[in-house]
């Protein structure tokens, strides 16, 4: 009895070790799901682990499929941060796809919307 408490906790603390090892979106800026009033000039994504520049990428993308940002994205003022610049947007719905890789080398990746002016 004692035996199986002790490796059901073990498993768990196991589990929560591996969950924080992930960079997972903290938050952005459009926030997720929001829609603002005028287009922003860039993307910014905040992430819970600091991130690996050259295996980290983002896009963003109209109602059309067409990719609306700048190119390459790059780590900000912050390790944890990736920027991207944005095109002039126009009002409407824009997609953002985002893969990173954490400096402990783990990738995770997702995706959200926005929208403009609507």
């Amino acid at each position: 009895m004692q035996r199986s408490a002790l490796l059901i906790l073990l498993a768990f603390v196991l589990a929560t070790m591996d969950a924080q090892a992930h960079a997972f979106l903290d938050r952005a800026e459009p926030r997720v799901g929001s829609t603002v009033g005028s287009a922003p000039r860039a993307l910014s994504l905040w992430f819970t682990q600091n991130l690996e520049p050259a295996f980290s990428t983002v896009q963003v993308v109209n109602a059309a499929g067409a990719r609306v940002d700048q190119g390459k994205a790059r780590i900000g003022g912050e390790p944890n941060l990736l920027q991207i610049g944005l095109k002039s947007l126009p009002a409407g719905s824009y997609k953002v796809y985002w893969r990173v890789l954490s400096v402990d080398t783990h990738t995770t990746e997702g995706s959200f919307s926005f929208q403009v002016g609507q």
